[in-house]
């Protein structure tokens, strides 16, 4: 599913985060940025060291932060780790909108025109879909209205059900 917002792209697509060609894919990091399980653990595995030797130089950062690094063997050029909160530290829909809000300025400062997202928070982290996906898609049409350099921002989705939530936020929120 793709929208037109001011003349950027928003896209909903379901697959494989590591294998989507953005100049930059997210990661849905921890504050040691140390690449674990889940969408860090498949980046790792397909980006190569260089991607962790990287996150340990300027690493540790805050929950709702965002820091950049090479992509590695990634077929994007950039790995942005944005640090989701885990359900129950307190806070945590503003510290989702800031990670989410984070990786775009970091896209933007770095010049880039297309960025990867995944769920960020939802898996280990406990975060719940539905809320992720408003706080997400909302965050994210807000900046794409505002003064960016961003053309086009997808949402990488693992599942069907991850993808279906989603696509039904968006419907809302662009009829």
């Amino acid at each position: 599913m793709k929208v037109d917002i001011e003349n950027h792209v928003l896209e909903l697509t379901e697959g494989d985060i590591t294998e989507m060609q953005t100049d930059a894919i997210v990661n849905a990091a921890n504050a040691q940025l140390v690449l674990g399980g889940g969408v860090a653990g498949a980046i790792r595995k397909k980006g190569g060291p260089e991607i962790q030797q990287e996150c340990n130089k300027i690493g540790p950062t805050f929950v709702g932060g965002a820091a950049i690094t090479t992509g590695g063997n990634l077929k994007a050029k950039y790995v942005i780790h944005a640090v989701g909160p885990r359900m129950g530290e307190g806070n945590e829909d503003e510290k989702l909108k800031n990670a989410t809000l984070n990786s775009l300025k970091v896209a933007d400062e770095n010049h880039l025109k297309s960025i990867a997202f995944p769920a960020i928070s939802t898996g280990i982290f406990g975060f719940p879909i539905q809320r992720c996906a408003e706080i997400m898609l909302k965050t994210t049409i807000d900046y794409l209205k505002g003064q960016t350099g961003l053309q086009r921002v997808v949402f990488c989705l693992f599942g069907q059900e991850s993808y279906k939530v989603f696509e039904n936020q968006l419907n809302r929120k662009i009829p």
